[in-house]
């Protein structure tokens, strides 16, 4: 096999490696084991479309393939590949590509290396995109018959850079928790991280977070629309009004546990959310009611030991290895920021006409009690694009939007957990329960989604077994409880809701 790709005419492209993988299990190089696989052929692949550059990728070439192409996205600072999303599209069929994004080891070592922040930003992902579909081409001697892309988070990020850059590049995109407005995104992460460290007292034990979240949570009962009877998380966790002072020491209730003036104040600029001290102009949309319990919330957010590794890399492609969190101040320090990272980090443009004229489908979905990227940016940038487009239906006609109640980031979370893009073995792989087989039926058979059963598991985790499910829309529709068994997705219904609703970032903080 490996003759197959002896000649490979890509600018940039160096074959690493070429292995066939048997049907049944693989061991990757680092020990992992993913079992339950189809024969494929494993490609391993470096690009290097600048000299700076170090992207890896990987294409795995089912020897039963469908036909179809499937990039697939990453996470956080990326620096790896992510392999759980190649055995999910191998073992559907597809010729499934990811990439490291170029930050391999680790997003500190691009500090001094712009070019591997456009690589990050936009690059990659795109070269990966290009380099697979000619691969795709030398294995089974035809292109792909379609080509889909599906991430999360970072990858969301990628999905929305495919979209507004290179729109011919795929013919469906599904954006997950999409990281798209960057820059901003990690700024409300130093915005937490400063409001829980700058006092001595201001620092959330586990306990509190908890009692945070229940108390919230049932401060929403009885609100229409926001937390449904029984369920312990919000619905619409937009029509609530709180204030944090009810959490104080003086209030404590039934739990025993309270809040000193300290962490009062921190979590009141939580829940505010960054803005500039000169002007008062939102910078980012707060943290999520409901969601300061999950993971990624505030236990991450206010950690001196995991954030600034994990969450505050970009401040340090612009200011130094040395960059100090508590000296930034979000009026010109932020310009500096976005006049270097925003161009090109950043998947705020409105327009994606180009993909539409193209006959491109886009899904975009989000968690409610997603902390890390809180679902009221990705609500914001698609009502942006419905005003660029004219209207509500003439955007559903292209792009549509599921808002998903009780899920944390990319899955997870006290709610829905999973709507098809973790693969789980136990759930239908068909257009109404997984979100792949709905953008398949959409770009394939001209069949919109109008529904899509949501599954939440026990404690948020697979193998405990399901819990309840409930079905989805697109918005701005809710579901909305009828009548009947509440764990089943036929007591419900899809009621409109009012449309925005979230807190707006300024002009200036969405470019």
């Amino acid at each position: 096999m490996d003759g197959i790709f002896e000649n490979v005419d890509i600018p940039g492209c160096t074959i690493t490696g070429v292995q066939m993988v048997p049907e049944g299990s693989l061991t990757l190089e680092d020990g992992r084991i993913f079992t339950d696989l189809p024969a494929f052929c494993r490609v391993c692949l470096q690009l290097k479309p600048t000299s700076e550059s170090n992207i890896r990728v990987e294409l795995w070439l089912p020897q039963d393939w469908n036909g179809r192409f499937l990039g697939t996205g990453n996470g956080g600072s990326a620096g790896y590949i992510s392999y759980n999303p190649l055995a999910l599209g191998v073992r559907r069929g597809y010729a499934t590509a990811n990439t490291d994004m170029g930050t391999s080891p680790n997003a500190f070592e691009a500090i001094g290396h712009p070019e591997r922040w456009v690589d990050f930003g936009y690059r990659a992902t795109h070269e990966m995109t290009v380099a697979a579909k000619s691969l795709i081409q030398l294995f089974y001697k035809r292109s792909a018959s379609y080509a889909y892309f599906m991430g999360c988070s970072t990858g969301g990020q990628q999905a929305l850079m495919e979209a507004q850059r290179y729109p011919s590049d795929y013919h469906g995109i599904i954006a997950g928790a999409p990281a798209n407005n960057r820059t901003h995104l990690h700024t409300g992460f130093l915005w937490n991280f400063k409001a829980t460290n700058q006092a001595t007292d201001a620092h959330f034990s586990k306990e509190q977070i908890a009692s945070i979240t229940r108390k919230v949570v049932e401060h929403g009962r009885g609100e229409n629309g926001g937390v449904l009877q029984g369920d312990n998380f919000f619905t619409d966790p937009r029509v609530l009004q709180f204030e944090p002072e009810t959490l104080a020491a003086s209030q404590v209730d039934d739990d025993g546990i309270g809040l000193t003036d300290e962490q009062i104040s921190a979590l009141k600029l939580i829940y505010a959310g960054p803005t500039n001290p000169r002007t008062g102009e939102r910078i980012y949309t707060p943290l999520p009611f409901g969601s300061e319990n999950c993971g990624g919330g505030l236990d991450l957010q206010q950690d001196p030991e995991q954030l600034p590794s994990s969450l505050l890399y970009p401040f340090h492609w612009v200011f130094g290895a040395d960059f100090d969190y508590s000296t930034f101040d979000f009026d010109q320090d932020l310009d500096t920021l976005n006049e270097r990272l925003a161009p090109i980090l950043n998947a705020n443009n409105p327009d994606v006409s180009e993909m539409k004229a193209l006959g491109g489908k886009i899904l975009l979905y989000t968690g409610m009690a997603d902390p890390l990227v809180p679902y009221q940016d990705a609500l914001h940038y698609y009502e942006r694009v419905i005003e660029h487009q004219g209207s509500l239906d003439q955007t559903q006609d292209f792009f549509r939007l599921f808002l998903v109640p009780g899920m944390g980031h990319c899955g997870g979370g006290p709610g829905l957990n999973e709507i098809g893009f973790r693969g789980v073995s136990s759930l239908p792989t068909n257009s109404e329960y997984d979100i792949l087989a709905a953008m398949v039926d959409w770009v394939e058979h001209g069949k919109a989604p109008d529904t899509l059963i949501a599954t939440a598991f026990i404690d948020g985790f697979a193998p405990n077994g399901m819990s309840f499910q409930r079905p989805i829309y697109p918005y701005p529709k809710l579901p909305a409880y009828i009548s009947g068994d509440p764990h089943l997705p036929a007591s419900y219904q899809g009621v409109e809701r009012p449309r925005g609703g979230v807190p707006i970032p300024a002009d200036k903080y969405l470019v």
